[in-house]
This record gives C-alpha cells, structure tokens and sequence, in this order.
C-alpha cells in the first residue's frame, strides 16, 4: 500500500506564493509519474501539474508562468510552487502518482486565495 501525505497548502492573499510538498511512502525507483491535480467547489476535479521521472512537465493553461513542478527522488517528494496566486486557484490540491502505471492519490491540502 503506497501512503501520500501532503502539507503545505493554507489561507494566502491574492498575489501571493505558496508551496505544496507530497511525499510518497513508497521508495522512488518504480514511481513513473507525479503530479497535482485541484477541485474547486462544485467543479470536477483537473490536471495543474505532472512531472515525469525523466524531468519532462506538463502544465494546465491555467498554471503554466505562475506554477512549478518539481520532484526530488531521493526524498520521494514531489513538490508544485505556486506564485501570483489568484482567487480562482482555491480548491483542494491533490497529490497524485503512478507506480508504474497504478495511480495513486493523497488525502489532498485545501489552498484558499483571499481577494
């Protein structure tokens, strides 16, 4: 059973910067892809971020230029910097993974931006 904690997400004012952090319970050398998805209230849930283990990054229109996806293998961490944050960005972000092909899915961080 693979175990993604997240932490990282909280209350910021519109323009502002925050940093999610996911680490996997698994160990890094048969974990392919990971990523971020959101869900805002009552909407469905959507793609911000993947990162593949060769370093190859796929971005929502809506994240790329303010977004970062990074990972760190070593730590079984994979990270998503936020900056200029807007409104529109409150949702729970979710950690997500594949081991190799298997997704698995955190608990998820609320992230809400204040106007």
């Amino acid at each position: 059973q693979v175990q993604l904690v997240e932490s990282g997400g909280g209350l910021v004012q519109a323009g502002g910067s925050l940093r999610l952090s996911c680490v996997a319970s698994r160990n890094s050398f048969n974990i392919n892809t990971m990523g971020w998805y959101r869900q805002a209230p009552g909407k469905e849930r959507e793609l911000v971020a993947t990162i593949t283990r060769g370093g190859n990054t796929n971005y929502a229109v809506s994240a790329k230029g303010r977004f970062t996806i990074s990972r760190d293998d070593a730590k079984n961490t994979v990270y998503l910097q936020m900056n200029s944050l807007k409104p529109e960005d409150t949702a729970v972000y979710y950690c997500w993974i594949t081991i190799p092909t298997r997704a698995y899915w955190g608990q998820g961080t609320l992230v809400t931006v204040s106007s």
